[in-house]
């Protein structure tokens, strides 16, 4: 399958802009993983996609760099308040489900990879960490970008996207590792 019908199977009307890039594009830092430990989230040792247990960040860059491709998504919001916890969370909601039915697509076309979201996964309503039961579906959750410590401006860099919105927008941005 060619760049432009994995462009096409990507698109969907909630995404501002999809592009592929090479996995060697992708540049990652572990010094963002220390983001993660101060639990803005809420999510560190409750989600199984979060760290501690989605592993270090030298494993989570192995995962990713397993595959030579990366089809990055961005939405933009509108934001009222930028405090405004539940708007903002609705809109990674959004733009997660938009990734997932576009990866569905993808992989329905004789291309498995890995998915680093806008936030940690939300296939459950409650993740079955906090009830110390095994995850039900460890071959579809995904991890966020952070997580992964990959360095999301120079990633839009990559891509030709625009990282920093301004006037009440708000930019969410995912990837899609496969081969390809």
């Amino acid at each position: 399958m060619d760049d432009q019908n994995i462009l096409a199977l990507a698109r969907d009307d909630i995404f501002s802009s999809v592009a592929l890039v090479g996995m060697d594009r992708v540049v990652f830092d572990a010094a963002f993983r220390p983001y993660c430990e101060q639990n803005l989230c809420g999510k560190y040792d409750a989600n199984y996609s979060c760290p501690p247990d989605c592993g270090t960040p030298e494993e989570m860059e192995a995962r990713l760099r397993r595959y030579g491709r990366a089809l990055v998504f961005q939405s933009k919001w509108d934001i009222d308040d930028w405090f405004d916890d539940r708007q903002i969370r609705l809109a990674k909601k959004a733009h997660n489900e938009a990734m997932l039915r576009a990866i569905a697509r993808i992989k329905a076309q004789g291309h498995p990879g890995l998915m680093a979201g806008a936030s940690c996964c939300s296939l459950c309503q409650r993740c079955a960490k906090l009830d110390g039961t095994p995850c039900p579906f460890p071959e579809t959750r995904f991890s966020c970008l952070s997580a992964y410590c990959v360095y999301v401006k120079r990633l839009t860099d990559a891509c030709g996207m625009e990282y920093t919105c301004a006037d009440g927008r708000l930019a969410f941005f995912g990837l899609y590792a496969f081969e390809g």
